[in-house]
């Protein structure tokens, strides 16, 4: 996040411009990275052979049309001036959206808002599947502008957008923070020389800019009918950084995004976008691959090196997004745990997650082997991107009626209008499944169905515990009549439920007969929202001399910090020395069962799944030396 310092002083104000511009700069290196890229392969898809498309001037100007109004519509109008101004707290994103329009936050949630965050969550689960293509086509889009300077390059593209992927995806575990400051200015010079281009090819055609008028858009409908609707799944490639938009916008604020969209983006892309339709008119046998078709032979080798490093951070943003996506995923609760790496001691939101990572990798790698171009890769592209739209439009219908207030007819006009053009792209799209547009529909029903078992399995079992479970108060009334024997020392029980009585502090006293001298009863929990001030992130309450209850409350974008826990809790009355501290962790062994709940295949799932989460003291970053863990086993 940029902090803005606000003051009346000149040199405020300075710094306040310095910050905004600074965050300008960013944005233009993190966010548009995927958007900025569909150049590469957008106008050539349009046209591809399946379309069966007819390559005259008319067709051209209404291909134009539609990419020219999709810009306007899907992502100046929709996202920038509609849908980022539903932020949690800053936060963008599909799961910010859920945890706004979530049953937790209404006193009174209806059904209707029940069934919606299921389909949040599957949009989420897409998300990951857009993460894997994403890298593929970007790259190998790149690569294949070698085989324009020679065809020698030809048998090499494969290996060689493979080999690039690798080190991108190797190179994770060292971050982004030396490389991010480069992101930017290169991301700049993009766009520029995106503008560039495409602009010496209208001067030489400049009736091309005609097609902005949305005539052109109708009269190809017209003309082409059934094959005009379906060019429309290509036409969407020019969009499908929407998402990234909205994910990103809390890195950076609404405004930067803003501004290099309208000053720099907007213009570059368009220009470029004009500029092939420029060329295909007057050159129809370009459509090989008419974004490199603009640049003179001399200055091929330059642009398709430029164009490697645009896809490098274009990848690089959605590999970001797909880690800060499973942090937000595993602080809801709607994964396991999973081991997460700092790589920045300055940044909290610079992450790398070795599992996903890897995963990542290998789903890339494939992808690129399997399709072999572009071309084959676009026909699997966008179509989990579209679901996700829709569903994000869906649950922003429900922001704007519960948190915004507008009334029914209002909301509903607005994104009706939205949903219409949604469904429009998604039908488009829906021709590309059996062409590989399974794969990512796969991931995302693979995840969501990963995602919900956790969240119903871990719902059940928290519903088992607590059944058996006795409250706080009445435990410390009972000890206080007991007066157990006490050894020295502090005991910490780390509990999901600060009302009862964690399972391994009833299970020690009942087994062990004994006490430590201080007991305290910690819980961390996670809000519906992405931040929470470390003001108010401890609550601490001390029911007897010698028994603490401690509740850590942080959002979904932060990592909890045992040891900030602690600091916090002594600053209001809790005294201890850490290395006197011993932590209590319950050990959860699942036993499915005819219980009702799941079905006993699915709570083996979840059993395998608990088994292999990664533990609390790890995650949490405690000292395994100090930790003691306490084995249940509980029915579901």
């Amino acid at each position: 996040m940029v902090i803005v310092c606000y003051t009346n002083s000149p040199m405020g104000e300075r710094k306040q411009q310095t910050n905004f511009w600074s965050a300008t700069l960013g944005a233009l290196g993190i966010v548009y990275g995927d958007i900025g890229t569909s150049p590469l392969y957008a106008m050539r898809e349009c046209f591809h052979a399946a379309h069966e498309l007819t390559l005259n001037a008319q067709n051209i100007m209404g291909v134009l049309s539609l990419i020219f109004w999709s810009l306007v519509i899907v992502i100046s109008i929709k996202y920038i001036l509609f849908i980022m101004k539903a932020d949690n707290k800053g936060e963008g994103g599909i799961l910010a959206l859920i945890a706004l329009v979530s049953p937790h936050r209404q006193r009174r949630a209806s059904d209707r808002v029940r069934y919606v965050i299921p389909i949040g969550i599957f949009g989420a689960a897409l998300l990951f599947g857009d993460g894997m293509i994403t890298p593929a086509i970007s790259v190998l889009s790149a690569v294949e502008g070698l085989k324009i300077t020679t065809p020698f390059f030809d048998p090499y593209v494969v290996p060689i957008t493979c080999t690039i992927l690798f080190m991108i995806f190797l190179a994770q575990r060292l971050g982004t923070a030396r490389i991010g400051s480069i992101f930017g200015p290169i991301m700049v010079l993009w766009f520029v020389v995106l503008g560039g281009l495409g602009l010496a090819a209208i001067f030489r055609f400049p009736a091309v800019l005609e097609s902005v008028h949305p005539g052109y858009a109708f009269a190809f409908f017209r003309d082409n009918g059934w094959r005009g609707f379906l060019v429309l799944g290509s036409v969407f490639l020019v969009v499908t950084g929407g998402e990234a938009l909205y994910a990103d916008m809390g890195h950076f604020g609404r405004r930067p995004i803003k501004y290099a969209w309208f000053l720099l983006v907007l213009p570059g892309l368009m220009l470029n976008y004009f500029g092939q339709g420029a060329l295909l008119i007057a050159d129809p046998t370009a459509i090989e691959n008419p974004f490199y078709r603009l640049a003179p032979v001399w200055a091929l080798l330059p642009l398709v090196f430029l164009s490697t490093c645009a896809t490098v951070i274009a990848s690089q943003a959605l590999i970001s997004g797909v880690f800060s996506l499973t942090r937000q995923a595993i602080q809801l609760g709607y994964i396991p745990r999973l081991n997460i790496v700092h790589t920045s001691k300055d940044e909290i939101g610079q992450i790398y997650i070795p599992l996903m990572n890897w995963a990542l990798l290998l789903s890339t790698i494939w992808l690129v082997i399997s399709f072999k171009s572009s071309s084959n890769l676009a026909a699997a592209y966008g179509l989990a991107v579209t679901a996700t739209m829709v569903i994000t439009t869906i649950l922003t219908y429900f922001v704007v009626r519960r948190t915004w207030g507008w009334s029914r007819a209002t909301a509903i006009a607005i994104v009706a209008g939205f949903l219409i053009i949604d469904f429009a792209f998604l039908s488009a799209n829906l021709v590309k499944i059996p062409q590989g547009g399974w794969f990512p529909l796969l991931v995302g029903a693979f995840l969501y169905f990963l995602m919900s078992t956790w969240q119903r399995g871990r719902a059940i079992v928290a519903e088992r515990m607590r059944r058996n479970a006795l409250p706080v108060g009445q435990f410390v009334k009972d000890v206080e009549k007991l007066n157990p024997f006490r050894v020295p020392g502090i005991a910490v029980f780390m509990t999901s439920d600060p009302i009862s009585t964690p399972a391994a502090l009833l299970h020690n006293l009942k087994h062990n007969r004994i006490l430590h001298e201080r007991v305290a009863v910690l819980t961390i929990t996670t809000t519906d929202e992405p931040y929470v001030r470390a003001k108010d992130r401890t609550e601490f309450e001390m029911p007897s001399p010698h028994f603490f209850r401690i509740v850590a409350n942080y959002g979904f974008m932060q990592t909890p910090n045992i040891f900030e826990i602690l600091e916090s809790a002594k600053r209001q009355g809790f005294e201890y020395r850490f290395e006197d501290i011993t932590f209590f962790l319950g050990r959860e062994t699942i036993l499915p069962s005819s219980h009702p709940g799941m079905a006993i295949w699915r709570e083996r799932i979840f059993a395998f799944m608990l088994r292999n989460a990664q533990r609390a003291t790890a995650f949490f970053q405690i000292p395994p030396d100090q930790v003691i863990e306490v084995g249940m086993q509980v029915e579901i």
